[in-house]
């Protein structure tokens, strides 16, 4: 018998053991992906917004809800919003379904460029109140970016049924919960 366990035992000390907690726990993975999902459907929905400035009639009434908007032409608008709709996507669904998961720190990088970009065209117009919102959403990234590149990678696998099934239901859910209400608020509202 081992002399640990018989020398308790007859001590008469009530070995009880704790049941192991189970409770949530902050972990770094748990972190990147509640990251990932939150700021993955900002920058689609964002993205979204300034897509549909396609439309000419959205674009002349613009101006008056985003006041940049006026400062840029339409086609770099339309283009910046296609890369944050990309980018937002490219943040979610890579890394989940795990087929080319190395696309995620790399759509990560690439908002992370985009909000540098935004913040030096927002200091060059004196419209330093939006300057933090661009350093925090890409700080942010960036963290998913160091995450997902080097701290917590996501190891490829091959493209299942399954997976498939799940990319199409992340792209149904952003439809649902960011692109129509944007489309809606964007067409039916006036600014």
């Amino acid at each position: 018998m081992n002399g640990h366990v018989s020398a308790n035992l007859l001590s008469g000390e009530n070995i009880e053991r704790q049941p192991e907690r189970r409770g949530a726990r902050f972990t770094l993975n748990g972190a990147l992906w509640s990251l990932q999902a939150l700021f993955g459907f900002f920058f689609a929905g964002s993205g979204f917004g300034k897509v549909l400035l396609y439309d000419g009639a959205l674009y002349a009434a613009a101006p008056r809800a985003v006041a940049w908007y006026a400062a840029v032409p339409q086609p770099l608008i339309v283009f910046i919003g296609v890369c944050e709709v990309l980018g937002g996507v490219g943040l979610i669904l890579p890394a989940m379904t795990e087929v080319k998961p190395m696309l995620t720190p790399l759509a990560a990088i690439g908002l992370t460029l985009t909000m540098i970009l935004a913040a030096g065209f927002h200091i060059t117009r004196n419209e330093y109140a939006l300057v933090p919102a661009n350093l925090l959403l890409g700080g942010v990234v960036a963290f998913v970016a160091v995450g997902r590149w080097r701290l917590r990678p996501i190891a490829p696998a091959p493209i299942t049924t399954s997976r498939a099934l799940m990319s199409f239901a992340v792209l149904v859910a952003l439809a649902l919960l960011t692109f129509a209400p944007t489309w809606y608020t964007m067409t039916n509202v006036q600014f």
